[in-house]
């Protein structure tokens, strides 16, 4: 019999980097994909991204509404509860052999804790990094905890999972999926790339992404100094636009402002993989405090200004430069990127996030790993001392 596969994609970010598994796993003999799509692959104020997904040749088994119409960490939570009573009836109903959830995005626990409570066993792709500026960063520790099988990026990922006190067998390092595009698929040439994009590519050109930091209460506190710096800089600005948090609206209205004083220059709500990736390969500059700033840009050592704390801690390549939310750290950030010497040392790096062969790795392990009770029910591989609260009472009473 087939192993039904259920996964959860819940935005256009995750699902670049979900977009090889799944092609894997669609074409595997063994498996019956069912491909869960909710979040703002179902909002048009993010471009209704769910229509990619089918533009891309697969079929979406359920939709789940969960999205509110918000701006603020109240949406966020409710987005939570509401996603949780659609996925309670839409994975009750299919029962899938694996479910499987990635990264750390907030909507991730909704999956998570309908699985749990259903016994159905997760994979999680992309635990054990560190984003110590955002709520993702306990987000990814909960579905770590939560899950039962684990595919991370890098070997100092894998050892954080273990040292979680997950078992060794559990754990499996394939790299980052997203990585896979540079390898399996051919990136439009610039002169392609600039008739789909509307672009000069000649221009010196900075690539911007920037989140709201959702760990703080005013989630755009950073972003005055990238403004500020980017109000400064020579050569043609592209945006993309932000994650469907708290700020993120306001986010985008600064961005049109700024575009619109500025006189040229492009916001896009959302890039297919594909295009993102022949974008990274031309653009002189990646600048913001996303995730596609560490994990990407190294495959093609494009310098990257990697700004305030939404990222503190990752894991990063040299092609990455730290820049405190300042004007002017930013600004010396941007030089020292641009220069001359910079750019020569990064000739020949590596990406430590992958090879980009994870999809072969990560199908492998889904439909070879024994299902059952083993699969299910977790151990503590490294457990504590335990404490015998009797013998602590009868010793404390003892002393007084």
């Amino acid at each position: 019999m087939k192993r039904t596969i259920a996964v959860i994609t819940t935005s256009r970010a995750d699902y670049s980097h979900l977009y090889w598994p799944l092609r894997e796993l669609s074409a595997h003999p063994a498996v019956d994909l069912r491909i869960v799509a909710c979040g703002s692959h179902l909002s048009p104020e993010f471009g209704c991204t769910a229509h990619q997904i089918e533009k891309d040749g697969f079929n979406i088994a359920a939709r789940v509404e969960c999205l509110l119409s918000s701006d603020s960490d109240i949406g966020m939570a409710k987005s939570i509860g509401i996603a949780t009573l659609g996925l309670a009836d839409v994975l009750g109903q299919m029962r899938p052999d694996l479910l499987v959830i990635i990264a750390d995005r907030y909507e991730m626990l909704a999956p998570a804790s309908v699985a749990l409570t259903l016994r159905i066993p997760i994979a999680h792709i992309e635990g054990g990094e560190i984003s110590e500026g955002a709520i993702d960063d306990a987000v990814r520790n909960a579905l770590t905890k939560m899950s039962h099988i684990h595919f991370t990026s890098t070997q100092m990922a894998r050892a954080r999972v273990i040292a979680m006190g997950e078992e060794d067998w559990r754990v499996h390092h394939a790299g980052a999926p997203s990585l896979d595009h540079l390898h399996r698929r051919t990136l439009f040439t610039r002169p392609e790339l600039e008739s789909r994009l509307g672009l000069d590519l000649s221009h010196p050109t900075v690539l911007v992404t920037l989140h709201p930091v959702t760990l703080m209460r005013d989630t755009l506190q950073e972003a005055d100094a990238v403004f500020g710096a980017l109000e400064k800089i020579a050569g043609q600005i592209v945006f993309c636009y932000p994650n469907a948090d708290a700020g993120s609206r306001s986010l985008v209205r600064r961005a049109q402002r700024f575009l619109s004083t500025r006189g040229h220059g492009r916001i896009w709500t959302n890039l297919d993989p594909l295009t993102y990736w022949s974008l990274l390969r031309n653009v002189d500059l990646f600048l913001g405090n996303s995730s596609s700033g560490i994990m990407e840009t190294p495959s093609f050592a494009l310098p990257t200004v990697n700004i305030g704390i939404r990222q503190k801690g990752r894991e990063k390549a040299r092609n990455v430069l730290d820049a405190e939310p300042s004007v002017d750290v930013i600004l010396n950030k941007i030089a020292l990127a641009r220069s001359d010497n910079f750019r020569q040392s990064l000739i020949g790096m590596t990406n430590p996030y992958g090879d980009g062969t994870a999809a072969q790795k990560i199908v492998k392990v889904l439909t070879e790993v024994p299902l059952g009770s083993k699969l299910l029910f977790k151990v503590d591989a490294h457990p504590s001392q335990p404490i015998d609260a009797c013998d602590h009472y009868v010793h404390e009473s003892a002393v007084r």
